[in-house]
C-alpha cells in the first residue's frame, strides 16, 4: 500500500498548531510566573504552565503522529476535510476554556479540556476496530492515562489548589510514550545504520532491557506515590537512584562509542540521556530531602525528554511517514540542541534560584526559538492540508 502524502496527512495541522502553542505557552508563562503579567485566570502560572504542557501540547503532537500513522497501519484513507477541521476545533476549544476559566465552572473547564483526547481515542479506535488492529493500541492505552490524568489534575485542583500525583501521572504516561520503552532511539539508529550500511550493528534488544523498562516503570509508581508515604524515602530513592543508573547502562548499550556520526542518531540520544538524569535528580531529592531536586527531575523529564523526544518525532512524521531521511540538516539539529540546552537552564534554575530572573528567561527564549523555527519549517507544507485531495491508498 502507498503511504498517504505529509501534505494529506493528519500530522499537517496538529504538528504545526502543537509547535506554535508550544512557542504560546513558555511566551505567556515566563512573564506570568516572573510577575511581570497577571492573566486573569482560574489557575496559577505553574498549575497553567504544567496543565498546557501536559494536556495541550503533548496531546496534540500525539494526534499529528497517530492520525499520521494509523492509514499506514489500517490502510484506510488519511483523517481529513471537515472530521479533522472538526477534531482542531475541538483541541482548540479545549485551550479557550482555559482561558476562560474565570467565568466556568471548574466542572465545566475539565469537561472542555478533556473533550480533545477523548475524541482522540474515539476516531483512532474506531479505525483500529474496523481493521481487527491490535498491535498499536499501546498509544491508544497512553492517551487514556492521559485522560485518567487529566481528570485527576482537575479534580486535585479543585479540591487542593494544586496537583501533584495528577502532574506525575501524565509525566509517566508520556515518558513511557515518548522514550522510556526506546522504541524511537532504536528505530533512528537501526534506520541510520540500514541506510548506510554501518560495520557496527545495534545491540539487539534483550531482557536486559526488558527488565530495565520495568524497573523504570516501577520507579515511576513510587515517584507518583511518594507523597503519600508509601515507602521509606530513603528506600524510594535507592530504586530511583537504581533506575537510573540501569537506564544509563541501557543508553550505554545503543553502542554510543560506535555509534555513526549522524546528526539524526545523536540528537534523540540527547534526549534520552535526560532520562536517566530525572531518576537520579529525584532520587537525591529523596534521599537528601531537598525540594528543589524533584523540581530539577520534573524538567529533566519533561523539557529535556519528553520535550525533546517529541520534536524528533515532530520533525520526522512532519516530512511523511514513512521511508524517512536519515539525515537532518544543521537547522533541525540546532533546534533539538536548542531544546536541550533549555531544559539545562530550567534545571539549573531550579536548583539556583537566585538566578532565576537570568535562567527561566534563558529557558524560555531558546525553547520558544526551537518551536517557532520548526513550525516556520514545516508551516507551508502543514499548511496544504486543506488544499490538496484526499484519495484512498492504492496498491503499488
Amino acid at each position: 500500500m502507498k503511504p498517504p502524502s505529509p501534505s494529506k496527512a493528519g500530522c499537517g495541522p496538529f504538528l504545526l498548531f502543537g509547535a506554535l502553542y508550544a512557542a504560546a505557552l513558555v511566551a505567556v508563562w515566563v512573564p506570568w510566573f516572573l510577575g511581570l503579567i497577571g492573566p486573569e485566570m482560574a489557575f496559577s502560572p505553574s498549575s497553567w504552565h504544567a496543565h498546557e504542557f501536559l494536556f495541550g501540547f503533548m496531546p496534540a503532537i500525539i494526534g499529528g503522529v497517530l492520525l499520521t500513522a494509523v492509514p499506514n497501519w489500517t490502510g484506510h484513507p488519511p483523517l481529513a476535510g471537515r472530521l479533522l477541521t472538526m477534531l482542531l476545533a475541538v483541541w482548540i476549544v479545549g485551550r479557550l476554556g482555559l482561558v476562560g476559566s474565570t467565568a466556568l465552572e471548574p466542572l465545566t473547564v475539565a469537561l472542555l479540556a478533556l473533550l480533545f483526547p477523548v475524541a482522540l481515542i474515539a476516531v483512532a479506535g474506531r479505525e483500529f476496530i474496523l481493521t481487527r488492529n491490535g498491535r498499536n493500541l499501546t498509544i491508544l492505552a497512553v492517551l487514556a492515562v492521559l485522560v485518567g490524568a487529566q481528570g485527576l489534575f482537575h479534580w486535585e485542583l479543585w479540591r487542593f489548589g494544586r496537583s501533584a500525583h495528577g502532574t506525575r501521572l501524565a509525566v509517566a504516561a508520556l515518558l513511557t510514550w515518548t522514550v522510556l520503552g526506546g522504541g524511537v532511539m532504536p528505530g533512528i539508529a537501526g534506520g541510520w545504520r540500514k541506510a548506510r550500511g554501518a560495520s557496527h550493528p545495534q545491540v539487539p534488544s534483550s531482557r536486559f532491557d526488558g527488565v530495565t523498562m520495568g524497573f523504570g516503570l516501577l520507579s515511576l509508581g513510587i515517584w507518583i506515590l511518594q507523597d503519600d508515604d508509601v515507602l521509606n524515602e530513603r528506600l524510594t530513592g535507592a530504586l530511583l537512584l537504581a533506575a537510573g543508573f540501569a537506564l544509563t547502562a541501557r543508553l550505554a548499550r545503543w553502542r554510543p562509542r560506535h555509534a555513526p556520526s549522524g546528526r539524526s542518531v545523536t540528537v534523540p540520544r540527547v534526549s534520552y540521556a535526560f532520562i536517566p538524569a530525572g531518576f537520579l535528580l529525584a532520587a537525591w531529592a529523596s534521599l537528601s530531602g531537598d525540594t528543589a531536586f524533584n523540581a530539577a527531575a520534573l524538567h529533566a523529564w519533561t523539557m529535556g525528554a519528553i520535550g525533546g523526544m517529541a520534536l524528533t518525532v515532530m520533525t520526522r512524521t512532519a516530512p511523511g511517514h514513512t521511508k524517512l531521511a536519515s539525515t537532518a540538516s544543521r537547522l533541525t539539529t540546532g533546534i533539538h540542541l536548542a531544546v536541550a540546552a533549555a531544559a539545562c537552564a530550567r534545571i539549573a534554575a531550579a536548583l539556583d534560584p537566585q538566578r532565576t530572573m537570568l535562567l527561566i528567561p534563558m529557558a524560555g527564549a531558546l525553547w520558544i526559538a526551537a518551536f517557532l523555527t520548526f513550525a516556520l519549517l514545516h508551516g507551508r507544507r502543514s499548511g496544504r492540508w486543506m488544499s490538496e485531495p484526499v484519495r484512498p491508498a492504492t496498491p503499488d
